[in-house]
């Protein structure tokens, strides 16, 4: 079925798509690198796109398509972030002037809420997508106690969308299993592989930062934050201290628990935020990926290091289980498994020809995901939630 023969109006014109979004380009993260190329191919794909998310006088990069700001305030102790406040009069204007077919929603924020609101007001349909497991956030700062409350909420703003995306197959089986919403599909992610590729490997850089050839490089690629499993990732190398293991540490990122990060890891080498190339010559240059997190619905970064034929040493968690194959390409571990982690990563550090097999099997099945493919996903389901119901 063509796009435009299920647009509902008496002339063929393009598809209008409203995307809600709490963080659109002012700070870096995987989310909002597949919201933006998202927007880029459907622009490609002849479709209008309209972007409402808060705005910074110096966003992390530029935005894809037309961005509308939205009222925002910065969260308390992480001012980084923007807590987007209200779908104001001028946000309302600007959005029935667009007239949009499809209204995405790409995070359970006050805006999001009332975005949802409008639009069933005016039977439009609604399309989620899932970026992150939220409600694993509150155990790394010691508020564990609002895991149940925080799932209750996201379990009433999904269900009040007409379908939900996710990028991984275990993230819609959990999804559907927590009771957010029947109707579930499949929008994974793609990498780049003029960028993260094993050809990008450079030895003289790792040199520079006095790494020598014949040492073992573990890294860690993403968001200095403690969601990302940093007290898991510095106690599994400490237990390779303890039992000498020689390896070094290679950090790419940044974020507000650097601090907390370089004290705990003495042998690291911090290179902060990588962009474009230089992201993936740093990758490529590590020998092993540790991700040891568990509020990834995909996990970018497992994908990119995979394709740089990188094994992987991931949590057993939704993304790593639809990505890495345990004994193929990586090793999952359950969460929080010090022993398991550290056991895992001694394994490369100690045969690098495990590592190569290993790491070639990830390259192999990297290869399946390009970024056209992935982003048809979502207008396929723009077109199903617009086509007559029969």
């Amino acid at each position: 079925m063509a796009m435009a023969d299920i647009v509902p109006t008496s002339e063929r014109t393009p598809l209008r798509i409203a995307l809600f979004s709490g963080n659109y380009n002012y700070v870096r993260d995987g989310a909002n690198q597949a919201l933006n190329r998202l927007v880029g191919y459907l622009l490609s794909q002849g479709c209008d796109v309209r972007v409402y998310a808060p705005k910074v006088e110096n966003p992390a990069f530029e935005a894809t398509g037309e961005l509308v700001g939205v009222p925002a305030l910065p969260i308390p102790g992480r001012s980084e972030y923007r807590v987007p406040m209200a779908l104001s009069p001028r946000v309302r204007r600007d959005l029935g002037r667009f007239a949009p077919h499809v209204v995405h929603v790409s995070s359970p924020d006050v805006v999001a809420h009332r975005a949802v609101s409008w639009a069933r007001s005016r039977n439009i349909p609604v399309l989620a997508s899932v970026h992150t497991r939220f409600e694993t956030y509150p155990q790394y700062y010691g508020m564990g106690f609002l895991e149940a409350p925080l799932l209750a909420g996201l379990k009433r703003f999904y269900n009040r969308c007409d379908a939900l995306v996710a990028p991984s197959d275990s993230m819609v089986t959990l999804l559907k299993e927590q009771g957010m919403n029947e109707n579930v599909s499949l929008w994974t992610r793609g990498v780049d592989r003029e960028i993260f590729s094993p050809v990008a490997r450079d030895m003289a850089w790792r040199r520079s930062l006095g790494i020598a050839d014949d040492e073992q490089v573990i890294g860690f690629l993403g968001r200095l934050v403690m969601e990302k499993g940093l007290d898991v990732f510095s106690a599994a190398c400490a237990e390779l201290d303890k039992r000498g293991v020689k390896h070094r540490v290679l950090v790419i990122g940044e974020g507000p628990a650097r601090g907390w990060f370089t004290e705990r890891l003495s042998n690291a080498v911090f290179v902060g935020h990588q962009m474009g190339k230089d992201l993936g010559r740093a990758v490529a240059s590590m020998d092993m990926l540790f991700n040891p997190s568990v509020t990834e619905t995909f996990g970018n970064v497992t994908l990119e290091a995979m394709a740089c034929a990188l094994p992987v040493v991931a949590a057993v968690a939704t993304g790593s289980q639809s990505l890495v194959a345990d004994g193929v390409s990586g090793k999952l571990v359950e969460p929080g498994d010090i022993d398991g982690f550290a056991d895992a990563l001694s394994a490369y550090c100690t045969d690098p020809a495990l590592a190569s097999t290993h790491g070639a099997a990830g390259e192999a099945r990297a290869s399946e995901y390009g970024w056209d493919e992935v982003n048809s996903a979502v207008l396929s389901a723009y077109c199903q939630l617009l086509a007559p119901q029969g």
